[in-house]
Parts: C-alpha cells; structure tokens; sequence
C-alpha cells in the first residue's frame, strides 16, 4: 500500500511539472512572479478545450501559491492561461501572514490580483475579525470591500454597516450607510465612519451620536476622532454633548471619558436644563471636570443666572463653578441668609444631587447686569444656595437711580430681583435727583438696604454717617439742600428715590437755599458718579 501512494505521488510531481513545461509560448511575456503555482493537491486533472482554455483541476488539501499569497480550498480550478482560479469549500487565502481571508467560494484573477468571495466570508489581520457573504479582495494594495451587509468584530467592539472598504496595510476599515459601532461602554450610529482595528480609534465625517453611560448621555459631531481604547476624544464643527442636565455646544471638543475632564473651545456653550434654579455659561474656552462638577470658563466668558423666567448675566476675566459640597469641606463659607423655613447652606454637604449646591467665582473685571439692578467689582462670590452676590475690591451696585459703593457689597437677589444689600467700609450711596446735576448723597462705616419689588424702600447708614439732601415740594421744586451728620442716618424711598431722613443720635447739620449754596463743595468726600462705567444692557457686559 505504501509503494502505490509512493507510485501515485511521482506520477502527480510529474504531471504538475509536465504541465507547467507545456505553458504556451505566449505566456513567457508574463511576470514569473504573477503566475499561480500549483503547490499541493491530492488529486489533479487536466483539460485543454482550445487555446484559451486551459485547466488544471486540483482536489484534496489543495495549494496554489502566487508570490507572497497561499490559496487552500477543498478543490481548485486554475485556468493556465488567463492566470485565474476558481475555488470551491474551506477557503483560506493567506497573504504574507499578515492577513488571512475565508470563504466558501473563490474566484480570482491573478494578473488582477484581484479575489472575489462569496458565502460566510470571513477576513482578520490578527486584531480584528470581518464577516460578510460577499467580499472583493485586491491582494496589490490589500484593500477588501463589501457592499451588502458587514460585520467586524475588534476585542469586544463590534460595527456593522451595509458597505465597508478594509486596508490591510494600515488596519483601517471604512464603513458606509446604516453604520453601527456598539462596544461596552458606548453606541456610535452614523453613516460613515473609519475605524483602525489596531489603535482601536474610529473617525466620523459624517453626521454622528455617540452613547454612552447607558445612553442617558449622547455627543452629536460631525467630524472628529474617539480612541475607545483610552475613552477620549477630538470632535469638530460644533459638536453638541447632552445628558439629563445639561447641554454643551462647541465649535471644537476635546473629551475624556476615563478621567471625566474636557475642553471646549470656539462659542462653547453650557446650558442647564434646571430653569427654576440652573445656569448657563457661555466662554471661547471652557474646561470641565465632570468627576467634581467643574466649569473653568476664560476668553470672554460669560455666567447667566436662572430666576424663574429671567437670568441675571456675569461677566468678568475668569468664571469658575464647582459643588458648594466640596468647597465646604476646605473651606469655611459664612452663612449670611436668615434661613429659617429653608435649607441651610451646609444642608448641601448631604445633598451634593441638589440643583442648588453650586457656588460660583469670577475674577477681575467683573461686570453684573439685570433689568432690576447692575454691578462692576474686581472679584465676585455667588452661591445658589443663598442667592447673595459677594462683591470684593471696589464693587459698585446700581438700582434704578441709585449708586452704591463700598470696600465689600452683600448683594441678596431673590426672584431675580434685588431684595436685600449690605455695604461694608466706606459705604456711600448716590442717587440723582431727576435730570438735574445735582446728587442725593449718603456716606458711612457700613449701609444696610431694603428692596421691594426691585427698588429700594429703606437704607441705614451706621457709623460716621453723612448725607446730602435736596428738598423738594410735591411739585418737584427745589425747596433747599442741606448736608447733616449722625451716628445712625435712616432714608426711606418712594419709587426709588429719597423722601423722608431720619436721624438717631449726634445730629449736626446745615440746610441752604439752592441759590446761595456751592454744591460742589456739599459733596462728601470719595464723591464719584460712575455711570460711564455702568452696565446698561445685557450687550455691555462684553465691553472691555
């Protein structure tokens, strides 16, 4: 038995070899390196039909080799002289070791270099895996393509898509119409996307939604990258991130997930989906922590305040916000809101989900403005808890006809609306009186001032307290002016303007008729008009 498989072995050598020395004449023009060699088969045939057909039929364990690439199947038939191959069963194409392609069926064209395979069509370089029924392979540029349905599996993401292009060389797989990305921690749908099986990156061009956290968080882009490997990204032409309490818009992104900090640059928008007590922030550049809830907004940026219906808009150099929950654990906040019937503000160390823990900082130039009340300083504190604007370094308050200063400015907002404000140091109040050039003034160690609706209604100064008065008949006639001194000065207002002084005690003071008095000396000391600087509009706060 063993000498007639020796016997049929010879024969099969001698008839491959015969073969190939029968090659036709026209054939010697080829490039060697282009001719498919049969290597192995238990069986072979051959059939000459005419001049142009010419084939060797192989079965059993057959291999044919071209260069660099092995073609195994079950059977084989090679036409010599078009250098093509059809393949039939357990087809294995092995390029160079670094790609290997299965199927049922093979037809290939080997001046092309050129595969089409078809039935449970399987292709992988090692790092991920593509399935179809019907794959074209160019084995010159390794480049295989689908066009009726796809899947490529990499570790444990998988993306399907009804066309695909895959680059052998560089692991690159381009994949058109119904995209569909799915891996543990994300879902990506498009309608082009690349993805290299080896960095593990996909690159959109093409309207995209990315998934993730179970899809209560989505990013819409355009154009960009994301490395699922290492869960960061670049995304372009104003991508938007949305989950259950925020929106951000940028024109450009950067985001990682693994850490949870971003940039967002160009117009970014953060808008809160909290209207009663959310905020929005608007900046060229904002960076974000989403581990500790951090905005750091520079570049014009811009803080607007949810009050019910309206907003309250801060401007200033810098604008950071984080979790009044953590701020509290370093560092000691006074409370300065009555808060019986309310939570306090340390109640948010045990609630850090409620929307109202968020406090608020904004550095130089700070610039405050709403239809109730307007503001500069050097440095602000808000919180959300509290509702009081703490205003540092010079600040100036104004409401309606009214202009306070002081070394430090508790400014309390209810309903978006002033309700309450105390000036610390140097506290001095100044409000025209109706057209003319003169000021209703009133200085002290410290004012304290009521609002009602937004106006002021009372105002105490305490401390060294000074005042110039312009008396008026109902008529609005000028009656006199006189400037008094006290230890405590009380005013109380009628539609944000001075109607009734009182004093409590050491009273000195001097009243004069208008003609005989010289109002530039009544004014009291540190006198400053600062309507240039005032915020007249939401649109001034941008001014440099």
């Amino acid at each position: 038995m063993l000498i007639k498989r020796l016997l049929y072995t010879c024969v099969l050598l001698c008839l491959v070899q015969v073969g190939m020395a029968q090659r036709p004449a026209q054939d010697t023009g080829k490039q060697e390196g282009k001719i498919l060699d049969i290597i192995w088969a238990d069986r072979l045939n051959m059939l000459t039909v005419d001049s142009l057909h010419k084939y060797f039929s192989l079965a059993g364990k057959a291999h044919v080799r071209q260069e660099k690439t092995d073609f195994f199947a079950d059977s084989i038939v090679l036409n010599e002289i078009d250098n093509s191959l059809e393949a039939f069963g357990n087809i294995h194409i092995n390029d160079a070791d670094s790609v290997h392609t299965y199927s049922q069926y093979l037809k290939y064209l080997g001046k092309e270099k050129k595969a089409f395979l078809n039935k449970k069509v399987r292709l992988t370089d090692g790092k991920g895996q593509l399935t179809t029924e019907a794959l074209e392979y160019d084995v010159t540029v390794k480049i295989g393509t689908y066009l009726n349905g796809g899947k490529v599996v990499n570790k444990k993401t998988t993306l399907t898509s009804k066309e695909g292009y895959y680059y052998g060389d560089t692991k690159d797989v381009i994949f058109k119409k119904n995209v569909l990305l799915i891996d543990p921690e994300y879902k990506v749908v498009t309608d082009t996307l690349q993805y290299n099986t080896g960095t593990e990156i996909a690159t959109f061009t093409s309207p995209t939604n990315i998934y993730s956290d179970s899809g209560r968080r989505v990013i819409k882009t355009r154009q960009g990258f994301f490395d699922m490997k290492n869960k960061r990204g670049i995304l372009n032409k104003r991508s938007v991130i949305e989950d259950s309490t925020y929106t951000f818009t940028a024109d450009d992104m950067a985001v990682d997930d693994s850490t949870k900090l971003g940039e967002f640059r160009g117009n970014a928008v953060y808008r809160g989906k909290d209207t009663a007590q959310g905020f929005d922030m608007i900046a060229n550049n904002i960076k974000t922590d989403r581990k500790k809830d951090i905005l750091l907004a520079t570049e014009k940026p811009i803080l607007l305040i949810k009050q019910g219906r309206d907003s309250i808009y801060v401007s200033a150099d810098t604008l950071y916000t984080a979790r009044l929950s953590d701020l509290l654990k370093t560092r000691k906040v006074p409370l300065i809101r009555d808060t019986s019937g309310m939570k306090t503000i340390t109640d948010s160390s045990k609630n850090a989900s409620d929307s109202t823990d968020k406090y608020f900082e904004a550095y130089f130039n700070v610039k405050i403005f709403s239809d109730s009340l307007q503001a500069v300083g050097d440095s602000l504190f808000y919180s959300l808890q509290d509702s009081v604007f703490r205003l540092f370094r010079n600040p100036v308050i104004w409401a309606k006809d009214n202009q306070i200063t002081g070394d430090t400015i508790y400014l309390y907002v209810k309903n978006k609306k002033p309700e309450r404000m105390y000036v610390f140091e140097n506290a001095m109040a100044i409000s025209k009186v109706d057209s003319t050039q003169f000021f209703n003034q009133l200085k002290s160690t410290t004012i304290n001032a009521l609002f009602e609706d937004g106006r002021i209604y009372f105002m105490r100064a305490k401390g060294n307290a000074e005042n110039v008065y312009y008396g008026q008949d109902e008529q609005n006639r000028f009656i006199g002016v006189s400037k008094s001194s006290s230890d405590v000065i009380d005013m109380l207002f009628d539609d944000s303007k001075p109607k009734r002084v009182s004093f409590i005690r050491g009273f000195d003071g001097t009243s004069y008729p208008m003609r005989q008095a010289n109002h530039d000396e009544l004014k009291i000391r540190g006198f400053q008009w600062l309507d240039k600087i005032r915020p007249k509009t939401k649109f001034d706060i941008l001014a440099n």
